[in-house]
C-alpha cells in the first residue's frame, strides 16, 4: 500500500497512559484470527513498501570506509601510546581508545545484524574480528543474548536485558533483594550513570564465561582464542610499557569511559518503556513499537549512539544498514500515526530522566511506575 511520506510530530503520551495502552493490547490478544491477521499484516504492508523503496539495500562503500576509519583510529592510539611513553598524558589516550572501541563495537553490532555484506558468513567473520580482535568481546555470546533480546524487548521472562542483574529492572526483583543489595537498590536510580563505569567489565566478564563454559562450539573456542590473544596483548603492552600505576590507571579509565559510552547508547531506547507480561502475545509491528523508544537529535547524536538512537526502525527492519534509518524514519513514523500506534521520541537528556525516574519508581517504591493494572493481573 502507498504510505503518505509527510511529517508527522512523535508522540510523546505521558507514562501513565501505558497502563491503558498496554490493557487494550491485552484485548487484542483475544481477538479472531481474522484480527491476528489484520494485525500481521500491518508490518508486512509497511516492509513491502519500505524493500520497493529499496532502503533495505547494502550500503558497503559506507561501512567499509567507516571499518577503514577506525582501524586507522586504533592504530593510531597505540603509537600514541609508545610515543608518549611514562607521562600521565596516556590517560588522554586512554580516553580515546574508549571512543575508538566504541565506535568498533557498533560497527560489530551492524555487522551481526547483517547489514554490511550479503553474505551471511562474511557478516558474522566480520562481527566476530572487530568484536574479538579488536574489542576482546565475543561476538556469539553477544548474538545470542541480543538476539533475544530483539524478539520479545522488554518482555518479562523472555528479554535478557530486564533479568535480574546489578539493577532491577521490576518491582518483583527488587522486592527479593536483602542486605546490601536492597540497599543498592533503593538508590540505583542515583547510581544508574557511575554503574555505568562499570557495564565495560561486565561485558568482559560475562563473554569470557561464555566462551570457556562447558559445550562451547568449535566457532566458540575459535572465538576464545582471538579474544584471549588480544585481552593478553593488551595487558602485556600497558604493563611492558608503563608503570604499573600509570598501566593500572589507563585500564581503570579506559574500561569506565567504554562502559558509559557503550552503556549509555543503549539504555535510553527501552528502559522506562512498557514491560509486557511473559504469557501476552503482541503482533510484530506493536511488539517492537511500543516497547521502543527514538532519541532526537543530529549527526553528533548519530555518531556517539551508533544509530541506535533510531530503535524503532532498527527494531522493525534489524538488516537495514545503519545510515538507511534516518531515510526510513518519517516513513515509519506517519505509518504508526496512521494506525494508531504510539511512535515515542524523547530528547537525549529527557530519555535519561526517565530512565532514572523508573529505576527510582522500582527501587525506591518497589512498583511499577507504570501503574498498570493488566501487567499486575498476567505477573500474578
Amino acid at each position: 500500500m502507498a504510505l503518505p511520506l509527510g511529517s508527522v510530530a512523535a508522540s510523546t503520551d505521558a507514562l501513565s497512559e501505558w497502563g491503558v495502552l498496554l490493557s487494550e493490547l491485552v484485548a487484542d490478544d483475544h481477538n479472531s484470527l481474522r484480527a491476528q491477521h489484520q494485525h500481521t499484516q500491518l508490518y508486512t504492508s509497511l516492509l513491502r513498501t519500505v524493500r520497493e523503496l529499496g532502503l533495505l539495500r547494502r550500503r558497503r562503500a559506507y561501512y567499509l570506509t567507516r571499518i577503514g576509519l577506525v582501524l586507522a583510529a586504533f592504530a593510531a592510539v597505540w603509537v600514541g601510546v609508545l610515543l608518549i611513553g611514562n607521562s600521565w598524558f596516556q590517560l588522554l589516550m586512554a580516553g580515546i581508545l574508549a571512543l575508538v572501541l566504541t565506535q568498533v563495537a557498533f560497527l560489530s553490532h551492524d555487522s551481526a545484524h547483517r547489514q554490511i555484506f550479503d553474505s551471511a558468513a562474511w557478516n558474522d567473520w566480520t562481527a566476530r574480528l572487530l568484536a574479538g580482535g579488536l574489542v576482546g568481546i565475543s561476538a556469539a555470546w553477544w548474538r545470542s543474548k541480543h538476539n533475544r533480546h530483539h524478539g520479545a524487548p522488554n518482555q518479562l521472562g523472555r528479554d535478557p536485558d530486564i533479568d535480574i542483574g546489578v539493577v532491577a529492572f521490576t518491582p518483583e526483583h527488587a522486592g527479593r533483594r536483602k542486605g546490601f543489595q536492597a540497599w543498592l537498590t533503593r538508590r540505583q536510580g542515583w547510581l544508574f550513570f557511575p554503574l555505568l563505569t562499570l557495564e565495560g567489565l561486565s561485558l568482559y566478564v560475562a563473554s569470557i564465561q561464555h566462551l570457556f563454559r562447558r559445550g562451547a562450539t568449535r566457532i566458540e573456542r575459535i572465538e576464545a582464542a582471538i579474544v584471549v590473544t588480544r585481552l593478553g596483548a593488551y595487558l602485556t603492552v600497558l604493563f611492558l610499557f608503563l608503570p604499573v600505576g600509570k598501566a593500572g590507571a589507563f585500564l581503570g579509565l579506559q574500561l569506565a569511559l567504554f562502559g558509559i559510552c557503550l552503556g549509555g547508547s543503549f539504555a535510553p531506547n527501552h528502559k522506562g518503556m512498557p514491560l509486557v507480561p511473559r504469557t501476552m502475545k503482541l503482533d510484530f509491528l506493536r511488539r517492537q513499537v511500543l516497547m521502543s523508544r527514538n532519541i532526537r537529535g543530529g549527526v553528533l547524536t548519530d555518531f556517539a549512539m551508533g544509530g541506535l538512537n533510531y530503535q524503532i526502525e532498527h527494531h522493525l527492519f534489524p538488516s537495514m544498514p545503519r545510515p538507511t534509518l534516518k531515510a526510513v524514519q518519517p516513513i515509519v513514523r506517519e505509518y504508526c500515526a496512521l494506525h494508531g500506534v504510539t511512535y515515542t521520541e524523547v530528547s537525549l537528556f529527557s530519555s535519561y530522566r526517565i530512565v532514572v525516574d523508573y529505576l527510582n519508581n522500582v527501587g525506591l517504591r518497589a512498583r511499577d511506575p507504570f501503574d498498570c493494572p493488566m501487567v499486575a493481573l498476567h505477573r500474578n
